[in-house]
């Protein structure tokens, strides 16, 4: 059995997609938040999902004592240090065609450059911010009566497809 520590920090409609999509797998999920409150460990309750709260600042700490075959970013919205990235592989998703809008808000910047496409990559996490080598992306026309709304809705329909998909080729 395979087992992945998927790591979120918000509302957590990746974890949930992840979670759904290995339902009936050999494969043991659990969830790491580091924020108090968030939306995501109400998910993990809902999903019996094992779950941890640590703190940034104890992440390196909790993480040492543990083993996982893979670790997922979903919306974790910290930058790891490289202790923590030599404990294993870490895979994240971002909300554009990398190395286009790095960073955060990257769907908004996205919308509002008049771009005619943005899409969802999903790639290994190094030192730098979404640097890491491509692991897969997927396009996504931005069309001219598309809302924000609409695009983000857009988006997160692509990555909840595309990143359990890709986290099974990993594993």
């Amino acid at each position: 059995m395979k087992k992945i520590l998927v790591m979120a920090s918000g509302n957590g409609s990746n974890f949930e997609a992840i979670v759904e999509y290995f339902k009936n797998k050999d494969v043991e999920i659990e969830l790491l938040c580091n924020i108090e409150g968030a939306n995501v460990i109400n998910r993990a309750k809902r999903l019996n999902i094992k779950y941890y709260r640590v703190g940034f600042c104890d992440t390196y700490e909790f993480l040492k004592e543990k083993k996982y075959d893979l670790y997922v970013l979903a919306g974790y919205m910290r930058i790891l240090p490289h202790n923590i990235l030599t404990l294993g592989r870490f895979v994240n998703i971002h909300p554009s065609l990398l190395p286009q809008f790095k960073g955060i808000d990257a769907i908004k910047r996205a919308y509002l450059s008049n771009a005619k496409e943005t899409g969802v990559t999903v790639h290994y996490v190094d030192d730098e911010v979404d640097s890491g080598e491509i692991i897969a992306s997927e396009r996504c026309k931005i069309e001219p009566d598309m809302t924000l709304k609409d695009l983000e809705e857009k988006i997160h329909s692509i990555e909840h497809k595309l990143y359990p998909r890709v986290i099974e080729e990993i594993l």
